[in-house]
């Protein structure tokens, strides 16, 4: 018998996983065109500030847009976007929320009661829940959906991977040595799952002196730019230490942020409806 390489792909290994892989549907009312994720090795690193920024850009350059909150015991998506209110139902399924500029937004603190009560669940409710973000919300019309995936690369991701049909995804790192191995542990599992990787998005790269415009690197000189050439990915972007930004996201209007820092990445993005 054939060893698993854990790649479907190019594997021969007649394993249960090979039969177990199929994507789950969208609900009869939802159109999604394109999906992409965005994860992190660990984290802490600026992933929910990532994809909520590219969120923004794509709604601002005309896409319907939505995020699908997959970090279900750290959802921050709805606090980022100043979105709190319960999501309704009906009989064809879920509503998601609406952002002030017409985000489509589901998260798992729009079901709790309390937002701050803790999200207690073993791996294979998470999991359920993931697929019920998907499959039993009702997404209209949608361009672009961003998933905000829970750091890592365990059950989780590995979950909306195997069950959500991601178009590509987008790691998100910051410049410290350690690092470099997460990022290599991210791009592994894509690429064992066979996912497009459209590059890496480095987060607190520097800080910019307000007095003489320097960049200072405070975390000395980046590992992520040899981790991207060492697999042929490009940086798409180096976002700063901006406290305008973090104050943005607390006070949930990351809608008004301002910068060039995601154009670059959101033009890498914005190529796939091209794609056939």
């Amino acid at each position: 018998m054939s060893e698993c390489t854990h790649n479907c792909s190019t594997c021969s290994a007649d394993c249960s996983s090979r039969t177990e892989i199929q994507k789950d549907p969208l609900n009869q009312m939802s159109s999604v065109k394109k999906v992409i994720g965005v994860i992190s090795g660990k984290g802490g690193v600026g992933k929910s500030l990532v994809t909520s920024m590219l969120a923004v850009l794509s709604q601002r350059n005309g896409y319907n847009t939505a995020v699908l909150d997959a970090d279900v015991t750290g959802p921050s998506i709805g606090q980022t976007f100043g979105v709190h209110k319960k999501v309704l139902g009906n009989e064809m399924g879920i509503l998601p929320n609406v952002s002030k500029t017409g985000i489509q937004l589901m998260s798992a603190n729009f079901m709790l009661k309390e937002e701050t009560d803790p999200v207690v669940w073993r791996g294979p409710v998470i999991a359920g829940v993931i697929k019920q973000f998907w499959s039993d919300v009702i997404w209209n019309d949608v361009d672009f959906m961003f998933i905000d995936m829970p750091p890592g690369t365990g059950d989780v991701p590995l979950t909306v991977y195997q069950s959500i049909p991601v178009d590509g995804i987008i790691i998100v790192a910051s410049p410290q040595e350690l690092v470099g191995m997460i990022v290599e542990k991210a791009v592994k599992m894509a690429n064992m799952m066979n996912v497009p990787i459209l590059g890496i998005v480095e987060n607190m790269s520097y800080v910019k002196c307000p007095d003489c415009g320097k960049k200072i690197n405070i975390f000395g000189e980046s590992k992520v730019k040899a981790t991207a050439e060492k697999y042929n990915l490009p940086l798409l972007a180096e976002i700063p230490i901006d406290p305008q930004l973090a104050k943005n996201c607390d006070q949930g209007v990351i809608e008004l942020f301002e910068g060039d820092y995601m154009d670059a990445c959101f033009a890498e993005v914005e190529k796939m409806l091209e794609e056939k």
